[in-house]
């Protein structure tokens, strides 16, 4: 992100849980509430790279972290650390209709303006997605 400067900033370290993921979701609509937010698309990109961390980047033991960087135009930095830093994410080909998983990214990517990975310490990733200018107040 082209921005340096940051209006606001939010991390939490969760479990590596169904639950933890869920309270990332949780944790994100009111913090963005907090700051006068409407959190749509967020929570969104957030339940899925939460669900991403828990199924596929646990390592019993170890948490996972999320980000929240807010800019001056209300750009928005989602960031969710794991510990598995040799799987990386990729989004798959078209799935079944039917199919109970493989859309995740699908979603990150309709959602964020961009997505990536990049390295953390200690082996972990950081899965990053940009959002434009969220919307002020409800969607």
């Amino acid at each position: 992100m082209t921005q340096k400067s940051l209006t606001h900033h939010f991390t939490v370290q969760l479990s590596a849980t169904r639950r933890g993921a869920r309270l990332a979701r949780l944790l994100t609509e009111r913090q963005l509430d907090d700051w006068g937010l409407s959190h749509e698309a967020a929570t969104r990109v957030v339940a899925e790279l939460a669900s991403n961390a828990v199924l596929h980047g646990r390592v019993a033991g170890r948490d996972f972290r999320l980000g929240l960087r807010l800019y001056p135009g209300g750009a928005l930095r989602i960031e969710v650390t794991d510990a598995r830093g040799d799987r990386v994410p990729c989004v798959h080909d078209p799935v079944a209709a039917d199919a109970e998983s493989g859309r995740g990214l699908l979603i990150v990517e309709a959602y964020a303006e961009r997505w990536g990975v990049d390295p953390a310490p200690a082996g972990c990733k950081v899965v990053w997605a940009e959002l434009g200018e969220p919307g002020r107040g409800d969607p």
